[in-house]
């Protein structure tokens, strides 16, 4: 940049503003690449029944997804609460989480979740997503499980049965 460009710029505080710019563009990013992505599906409540609660969006699911054999899991809180959601996680743990799978605490996480095709988001995407994360109100809401195989539930479920295997039979009335 020219001297008289640098200068003006300083002057008029433009510049200062620059850096609030470019963190307004990148939560704008991430806002964008959570809504193709999907996320609201497996972490708002009411979503999967039809009717998505966006006072509590991306605050925890309200159904669970059982997988053969591994359990039942309830799309978590991924809003910035420190209590109930990932309110603790630092950006860079948002970002290897949704592309390695592993969590601060090192768990891996459910097989339900899409990480492996999140993994060939760019750097600066993935960096988006976790600024739009850290950007959401904190909601206060602990989602039920993980169960394990065999667990009573608490939520209502999806079941998820590999080729071959028999539909569970309705309750009786």
């Amino acid at each position: 940049m020219s001297r008289i460009l640098l200068v003006f710029l300083a002057a008029s505080g433009i510049a200062q503003a620059l850096p609030a710019l470019a963190e307004d563009a990148e939560v704008a990013r991430g806002k964008y690449l959570v809504t193709i992505g999907g996320c609201n599906d497996c972490h708002t409540p009411g979503y999967l029944f039809g009717s998505p609660d966006m006072s509590r969006f991306l605050g925890g699911s309200d159904v669970g997804f059982e997988i053969p054999g591994e359990g039942v899991f309830v799309g978590p809180n991924i809003t910035p609460d420190n209590e109930t959601g990932i309110g603790s996680w630092t950006k860079e743990q948002i970002v290897t989480a949704i592309q390695t799978g592993e969590r601060p605490d090192g768990r891996i996480l459910a097989p339900i979740m899409p990480w492996h095709a999140f993994a060939n988001l760019t750097p600066d995407d993935a960096v988006a997503i976790a600024a739009y994360l850290k950007s959401l109100p904190p909601i206060s809401n602990k989602v039920p499980g993980p169960f394990k195989p065999g667990e009573k539930v608490s939520t209502f479920t999806f079941r998820i049965l590999p080729p071959g295997e028999t539909a569970a039979a309705a309750p009786g009335k």
